[in-house]
């Protein structure tokens, strides 16, 4: 049960970190805010055995696809961080450091640009988009935020 409680707590404290570092490159940089409508929507077809798609903006809308985005984006933060207690154990919850935490989320920036972003018409690692770079560089930088917020939330619970 203590498992299960951690990552929780852990992977949502990590997750929040991460949309509140979006809300600041919004504000400061003028980046867009992620739209977690489509992958609410790619997530709600990938349920119906559909993967890929051309473009996600133009598959069939889901009905409370932002929702069903944000809390797809929560749970997969929450299941990283159980991989992370999975790998590195519990004793790591209690007395934590950041290069496992680290680790998690560079490797967790793989999943998005091997699954999500193609999966929702991006091509890999957006490949498909004009401007790729950024999208990657700022896939890094973000994932290095949620390492932060896995091991800043696994300091303030332990």
């Amino acid at each position: 049960m203590e498992f299960l409680i951690r990552a929780i707590v852990i992977g949502a404290g990590a997750t929040l970190l991460l949309d509140i570092w979006a809300q600041l490159l919004q504000r400061v940089a003028g980046w867009p805010a992620p739209n977690w409508a489509m992958p609410g929507r790619w997530f709600a077809h990938l349920l119906r055995g559909q993967f890929a798609h051309e473009d996600i903006g133009r598959a069939q809308p889901v009905a409370n696809e932002l929702a069903i985005g944000w809390a797809f984006h929560y749970a997969v933060g929450i299941l990283f961080a159980a991989v992370l207690l999975a790998l590195w154990g519990l004793g790591w919850s209690r007395s934590p450091t950041f290069g496992p935490a680290l680790i998690v989320g560079l490797v967790t920036v793989g999943c998005g640009w091997f699954i999500l972003q193609p999966g929702m018409g991006a091509g890999i690692a957006a490949s498909r988009k004009p401007n790729a770079w950024t999208i990657r560089a700022l896939n890094i930088v973000g994932h290095i935020v949620f390492a932060v917020g896995l091991y800043g939330t696994a300091l303030l619970t332990r």
